[in-house]
């Protein structure tokens, strides 16, 4: 029988920064899972909400650096 090619494209390699900053996005992300949301007094819920746009921000420019250009 006939194998189909492979269709998903090549991974790209990522750099040791970038590594990084996956890294620091997925601990962010664990722990404002992890967090008591109805214990958090109003200026922790602020700070883990900026903690999570942070990261989200530093994450959509990391694929903008990978993505090929449009």
């Amino acid at each position: 029988m006939h194998e189909l090619p492979d269709l998903e494209p090549p991974r790209p390699t990522l750099s040791s920064t970038q590594r990084t900053r996956v890294a620091a996005a997925t601990r962010t992300l664990a722990s404002s899972r992890i967090a008591d949301l109805a214990a958090l007094t109003p200026a922790a819920s602020i700070l883990m909400i900026e903690s999570l746009r942070s990261s989200l921000d530093d994450s959509i420019r990391m694929i903008e650096e990978l993505a090929d250009p449009l």
